[in-house]
């Protein structure tokens, strides 16, 4: 059997974000239908773009972490950046696409709370990759 190595850092680079959505999907679903609360006390924003803003994490967070990691794998030869500094620089491809995307969800960008928030993504993005997707890399046989 070939050990495919691309398919194992696809899939160590998918479980984390696929997780965590579908908690904040749980709680998110809890609170509409289980406690009958409206979206917009619990969150602030109207109902139905919440609901349509999901769908963009959802679909492509997971997987754009599974290529991301892949071309980790890729590249680790030739460029030597630690994994970490390889994942902090992934929220600086995700915020120009929410960016842009936003219109076509009907979503509107509050930049009083985004702009701080980029700083932290970046941070939380670094740790993440650093103890849960480095964790996992090992475990698939493919961390270095």
């Amino acid at each position: 059997m070939r050990p495919h190595p691309y398919l194992r850092a696809y899939m160590a680079g998918i479980v984390v974000p696929t997780l965590f959505l579908l908690v904040i999907l749980t709680v998110v679903l809890s609170f509409r239908f289980y406690l009958e609360v409206p979206t917009q006390f619990v969150f602030g924003v109207p109902a139905a773009p919440l609901e349509r803003g999901i769908v963009f994490p959802m679909a492509v967070v997971p997987n754009l972490w599974g290529v991301w990691n892949m071309l980790y794998l890729a590249l680790r030869s030739r460029v030597r950046l630690p994994l970490e500094v390889h994942g902090a620089a992934l929220p600086l491809l995700l915020m120009p696409a929410v960016i842009a995307l936003a219109p076509l969800l009907d979503i509107r960008i509050q930049w009083r709370f985004a702009l701080p928030a980029a700083p932290i993504g970046v941070v939380l993005y670094y740790l993440v990759w650093k103890y849960a997707v480095g964790y996992l890399n090992e475990e698939v046989g493919i961390g270095a």
